[in-house]
């Protein structure tokens, strides 16, 4: 069985085949939940993590005034549950935007993947890294920029995710989230995130249709949006040899 936790480290560097075949062997089980289906809730007990092999999920917080914190969205060959190496408990709700395949993977089992081979324990810190940065960039903006570019930034972030795990993505992809979603993920109402979805159109930002989004002038939306590009300025170079 193809690994898609081997797809995802993939994007950063080839791997050897003594890799491949290792990741491969990680998954193994397989098990399907539908749309709207709860992987964890918080404080669940964190007996394994899980490599999402098909769909889309995303992980979440209760606030004390009981609205939602959207924190992750989750695709194919992500890790979930990865604070399941230093905790108990979950510190999250993951549930399932799509119907999704996860595979199981025991802690042991990626505790001998490391000893046998460091470079792939060094890429998962590295991504581990990327989606802090990630998280960071979101929370600075929920602090410091309008709803407009917190709508957009959104945007571009899912679709670049998206087009990693599928290069033919162009300006157009399915964003797969409603308003709901976008306003939990970016601290707005629902209806708010519908009035800057317009404004966007109306500024001939972006085009939507069908479910589908068309960026129109994506170096006009990046720079309101305050967007980095994170991705041209990694360094891997300090990864060790693989095994």
């Amino acid at each position: 069985m193809a690994s898609c936790l081997a797809e995802r480290l993939g994007e950063l560097i080839d791997l050897s085949a003594n890799e491949q075949a290792a990741l491969d062997g990680l998954e193994q089980r397989e098990r399907t939940l539908r749309r709207g289906a709860v992987l964890l809730r918080e404080n669940d007990k964190l007996p394994e993590l899980f490599v999402l092999r098909h769909g889309t999920m995303m992980s979440y917080v209760i606030l004390p005034d009981g609205s939602r914190q959207i924190l992750r969205f989750l695709f194919r060959g992500d890790v979930v549950a990865m604070a399941g190496l230093v905790y108990r408990n979950s510190p999250e709700t993951v549930i399932a935007l799509t119907e999704v395949t996860v595979a199981p993977l025991e802690r042991a089992a990626l505790a001998d993947l490391i000893v046998a081979h460091p470079r792939l324990a060094a890429l998962l810190i590295a991504i581990d890294q990327m989606e802090r940065v990630a998280l960071t960039d979101r929370l600075a903006g929920l602090g410091r920029t309008s709803a407009k570019a917190r709508v957009a930034a959104l945007l571009i972030e899912i679709r670049n995710r998206l087009r990693a795990i599928d290069p033919s993505i162009g300006d157009s992809f399915a964003l797969g989230l409603t308003q709901e979603e976008i306003g939990d993920a970016t601290g707005l109402t629902a209806v708010h995130v519908n009035r800057m979805l317009r404004q966007l159109e109306d500024d001939g930002l972006i085009a939507r249709e069908g479910g589908r989004f068309a960026f129109l002038n994506e170096t006009a939306l990046a720079r309101m949006a305050y967007h980095v590009d994170r991705a041209a300025k990694l360094d891997l170079s300090w990864l060790p040899d693989p095994r």
